[in-house]
């Protein structure tokens, strides 16, 4: 399991700039969204993408909400996961204030998918970031647009103390 201390060491690695197609870190390895050591985790793996990113992403038997279809909560828990890759690009740390989630159609479980996020918008320490998730064919099943906002390497350690 990733402790505090090795988490943010590894901080000034992530929130530098990136090359363009180049897969982004994970935000530690325990991460829900990206970690590649949690068992129950999606293993999001992000590139850069312009002034964005985007991942290919397939929901598995674990995050089932109704038969054959996707959570809505497994689905928004990966969006977030997404809209945390940006903070690489922006060059700081940020906490999610509001997620929303448009679903369009259903998120179908053994489905790729493609995601794409960017920042729409800065003002003072709000980013206001924007998602979009379509399938194979193109085909919009779902947006998504968020507040976050930056804090300092302190704010993560509050439940440590």
């Amino acid at each position: 399991m990733t402790d505090l201390p090795s988490m943010l060491a590894t901080l000034a690695e992530k929130f530098r700039p990136h090359a363009e197609g180049v897969d982004l870190p994970p935000h530690h390895e325990q991460c829900l969204g990206c970690g590649p050591d949690n068992p129950h985790g999606h293993h999001l793996q992000v590139r850069r993408h312009g002034d964005g990113v985007v991942a290919e992403h397939t929901f598995d038997n674990r995050h089932i909400g109704a038969p054959g279809i996707t959570h809505g909560g497994a689905v928004a828990t990966v969006i977030d996961d997404l809209y945390g890759f940006l903070l690489y690009l922006v060059g700081t740390p940020a906490v999610t204030r509001q997620l929303t989630v448009d679903y369009r159609a259903p998120v179908l479980i053994g489905v790729p998918y493609r995601m794409e996020a960017r920042v729409t918008n800065q003002e003072g320490r709000k980013l206001f970031l924007a998602a979009s998730l379509t399938d194979r064919d193109g085909s919009l099943v779902g947006t998504s647009t968020a507040v976050f906002l930056t804090v300092g390497v302190d704010h993560f350690t509050r439940g440590t103390q």
